[in-house]
């Protein structure tokens, strides 16, 4: 399975990229084993475990981490954000 997967604001900065497609092993189901398996990839990229509240988008549609996965889909990491 494929997914694009975008990052936003802080996020962004941190991981040095806005966006990536990446191909997931067959473990990887539902957003939160995503969260779980590109925080793996090492110390930059536990961001996206330690960042409290963090919203997510499947599609552009607001999901929860055990929102299911399939091929194509496009998944937005954002932490919160304030403005005034």
């Amino acid at each position: 399975m494929s997914v694009r997967i975008l990052y936003f604001a802080s996020l962004r900065e941190a991981l040095g990229q806005a966006s990536e497609n990446i191909a997931l092993p067959a473990q990887v189901a539902n957003v939160g084993q995503l969260q779980a398996h590109l925080a793996a990839r090492g110390e930059t990229w536990e961001a996206l475990s330690k960042t409290k509240n963090l919203r997510v988008a499947v599609n552009q549609q607001m999901a929860a981490m055990d929102a299911p996965l399939k091929d194509g889909d496009e998944v937005a990491f954002f932490p919160p954000v304030t403005g005034g």
